[in-house]
């Protein structure tokens, strides 16, 4: 009884009540952030994670550019439902490079961590010209006008820099040919060779449905189509299961 008393003059006394509260949030801070300065790396590396390609990054770019993290997360948590649903749980290592990470706080719409190969890229190009023609209950708005938005690659090797300059391991290669890499990855014509061999496994396609053009489209297709697809998550699987 005598502890609720003092408890109920710590209630009552807003300046006590404000040092208590400062002393929680200050012990609680120390607790969980002094470990991270001994520890050398917070993620843990794993095998088939990389830069995005040139057209990857401008579709990411458009994907936070329109605000589809605010009803998509990207992130799938280590919950039965979740991961029957959506897929294995997302790793941090999968997030490494993004300048925001994408995890989203809501979903309106599902998770979209794994979406990569799920559907066909005409599937995600009537999707985001018209929700409702491929998911009939969807509130998601119209896209359309990305099918006509062309783009060009002047100050892409510049965005490549910028990214390379917060930690993101673009090599001097890949900043040098990040214009034409931008062309090729939506060209099946174009000289390829090059750009499969600064990325590992990359998509080249017409994403959009127009060879003629090189749209926000193709872009944004580009990035949703790699989302979940680098990591191999079977064999990731097989070294949890040996330590």
């Amino acid at each position: 009884m005598a502890l609720f008393d003092k408890h109920k003059k710590l209630e009552k006394n807003a300046s006590l009540l404000l040092v208590g509260s400062l002393l929680a949030v200050l012990v609680g801070g120390i607790v969980e952030i002094v470990p991270l300065f001994y520890v050398k790396n917070t993620i843990e590396k794993v095998e088939g994670m990389r830069p995005y390609t040139p057209l990857e990054l401008v579709g990411r770019n458009i994907y936070v550019r329109e605000g589809c993290y605010l009803c998509h997360s990207q992130m799938i948590r280590p919950f039965r439902d979740e991961v029957e649903r959506y897929g294995h749980y997302s790793l941090a290592a999968e997030s490494m490079y993004d300048h925001p990470f994408q995890w989203g706080s809501k979903r309106t719409g599902p998770d979209l961590a794994r979406v990569g190969g799920r559907y066909s890229d005409e599937w995600h190009v009537q999707h985001l010209v018209n929700p409702q023609s491929v998911v009939p209950e969807s509130i998601m708005p119209s896209y359309s006008f990305l099918a006509d938005a062309e783009l060009n690659a002047d100050d892409i090797a510049g965005h490549l820099e910028a990214n390379a300059t917060v930690g993101v391991p673009y090599t001097d290669g890949q900043i040098e040919n990040a214009q034409a890499d931008f062309l090729a990855q939506a060209d099946p014509e174009a000289d390829t060779s090059g750009i499969e061999e600064r990325y590992a496994k990359i998509s080249i396609r017409d994403f959009d449905g127009d060879p003629a053009r090189l749209t926000e489209m193709d872009a944004l297709v580009s990035y949703l189509q790699m989302l979940g697809t680098l990591v191999d998550l079977e064999a990731y699987r097989q070294n949890e299961d040996l330590r």
